[in-house]
C-alpha cells in the first residue's frame, strides 16, 4: 500500500496590499502602484519637465552667454528638484502622479520627508542602469510592494490614492424608537442592513428584515420600514412625535 502524500501547507493567498500598523495600533491597508502606473506617471512628469525647459531655453537665448548659465542651473534645479518639490508639497503627488491616481509616501504610511524624497529620486540614476530603467524594473517586478532601489534605500512607497469612504444613506424615513433596547451588535445589524438596502434584491431584504424583525416583535410584513425608521433614529435622525 502506498502511502499518502503529506499535506501541503497553504500558501498564503495573493495580494497586493500593504499592510502597516500605527502607533496608535490601527492596521492601514495599502495598495502599491505596479511598474505600469509608475511608467505612465513618469512619462507625464518627463513631458512636463521637457516642455518647461524647451520654454525656458527659448527665453533665456535672448540673453546670450548670461542666458546659457541661467539655463543650465535651470536645468538642474528642474532635473534633480522638480520630483521632490511636488512630492513633499503636494501630499507625495508630482503632475504625472496626480493624473495616475498615485502618491508617495513613507513605509509607515505617513507623508513623505524632504531627505526621503531627495535620496530616491538622486538614486534615479542607479534605478535607469544599464539603459531604460532595466535595475528599477527588476528591483520592482522583484518586491512584493513594488519598490524601485531608490525606495528601498529612502524607505518610501508609492501607493494609489484611493478615495475618501462615503457615509452609507439610510432611506430618509421618519425616525421610530425600537420597541425595547438593543445591545450594540443589534444596533449595528439594524443599522447596517438599512445601510445596504438600497444594494439587495427585493427578496433578500424581506428575508434579511425578517431575521432582523423577528426578535423585535415586529410584524414581517412591518419589517423593512420599521427598522428603517429605527435605523433612521438610532443614527441621529430624532424621534417622531
Amino acid at each position: 500500500m502506498i502511502a499518502a502524500a503529506p499535506p501541503r501547507p497553504a500558501s498564503p493567498p495573493l495580494d497586493t496590499r500593504y499592510q502597516v500598523e500605527t502607533p496608535e495600533g490601527i492596521d492601514l491597508l495599502l495598495r502599491p502602484a505596479g511598474p505600469v502606473a509608475r511608467a505612465l506617471a513618469y512619462l507625464i512628469d518627463l513631458g512636463i519637465r521637457v516642455l518647461l525647459m524647451l520654454v525656458m531655453y527659448i527665453l533665456l537665448a535672448f540673453l546670450g552667454q548670461l542666458g546659457t548659465g541661467l539655463g543650465l542651473l535651470l536645468t538642474f534645479l528642474v532635473t534633480w528638484w522638480y520630483m521632490v518639490l511636488f512630492e513633499v508639497l503636494n501630499q507625495g503627488r508630482s503632475p504625472g502622479k496626480q493624473v495616475m491616481g498615485l502618491r508617495v509616501v513613507h513605509d509607515d504610511g505617513t507623508p513623505v520627508g524632504w531627505s526621503a524624497s531627495l535620496l530616491r529620486n538622486l538614486l534615479r540614476f542607479a534605478d535607469i542602469l544599464p539603459f531604460g530603467y532595466t535595475l528599477g524594473l527588476l528591483a520592482c517586478l522583484s518586491n512584493p510592494a513594488f519598490k524601485r532601489l531608490g525606495d528601498l534605500a529612502a524607505g518610501t512607497l508609492v501607493i494609489y490614492r484611493d478615495p475618501p469612504p462615503s457615509r452609507p444613506q439610510v432611506p430618509q424615513v421618519p425616525p421610530l424608537l425600537p420597541p425595547c433596547p438593543l445591545s450594540l451588535a443589534e444596533q449595528r445589524a439594524v443599522t447596517g442592513f438599512s445601510e445596504r438596502a438600497a444594494g439587495l434584491s427585493a427578496a433578500r431584504r424581506e428575508e434579511l428584515a425578517g431575521i432582523l424583525a423577528e426578535p423585535l416583535g415586529v410584524p414581517a410584513e412591518q419589517a423593512e420600514a420599521r427598522l428603517a425608521g429605527i435605523a433612521s433614529g438610532l443614527l441621529g435622525g430624532g424621534l417622531a412625535p
